[in-house]
């Protein structure tokens, strides 16, 4: 059974927020831009969520999925182009969360969910990593974490709360966008795009 190319997400719909971020302008300092980034990095991961939800229940087989998810990476981390800085520094963060739920669904695809540790474990390991400059190491906790997400397990969602800002933040801050969109795929209505 195929899947239409584009079905999850497609570029149009990625140009769409960004054009929207143009036109909208960003501040940073601002809780309608924050709101803005919630709203297109939730989307992108609602996409992805439900490539995961498809393999699971046999719609795709691993290449579609993958390839498939392969897709909607190369949509949304391609390189953009803005003169404002807000609006790079904003889907820049948007971007580096991003990648991390990405790798944790093609891990999720390519080998299920890792038989060791919570979540809050691979957190807790990814941040001792990241304190001690291994970032490498913390971005596989990172991804382990999204892996055992996708396959049910709940997540505390004072984890992003708890982190100090860099890397891990940025990757957990993705993971908690794949929680909620685990759960309820439908957050961010299509009009909304």
């Amino acid at each position: 059974m195929s899947t239409p190319e584009g079905e999850y997400y497609t570029e149009e719909r990625w140009q769409n927020w960004l054009d929207r971020l143009d036109e909208e302008g960003v501040d940073l300092e601002d809780e309608s831009s924050a709101r803005l980034r919630l709203n297109l990095q939730d989307d992108t991961v609602i996409a992805v969520a439900k490539v995961v939800s498809a393999y699971d229940e046999g719609e795709l087989d691993e290449q579609a999925a993958m390839e498939e998810l392969a897709g909607i990476q190369e949509i949304v981390l391609s390189e953009v182009e803005f003169d404002d800085e807000d609006t790079l520094m904003l889907i820049d963060a948007v971007q580096t969360a991003l990648v991390c739920v990405f790798h944790a669904a093609q891990e999720y695809v390519a080998a299920g969910a890792t038989s060791d540790g919570s979540v809050e474990e691979h957190v807790e390991a990814a941040r001792n990593a990241e304190s001690e400059e291994d970032l490498d190491a913390a971005h596989v906790h990172c991804v382990q974490a999204g892996t055992l997400i996708i396959d049910g397990q709940d997540m505390d969602l004072s984890l992003v709360e708890d982190l100090d800002y860099g890397l891990v933040a940025e990757w957990v801050d993705g993971l908690n966008s794949l929680y909620e969109a685990m759960r309820d795929p439908e957050v961010v209505e299509e009009d909304e795009a």
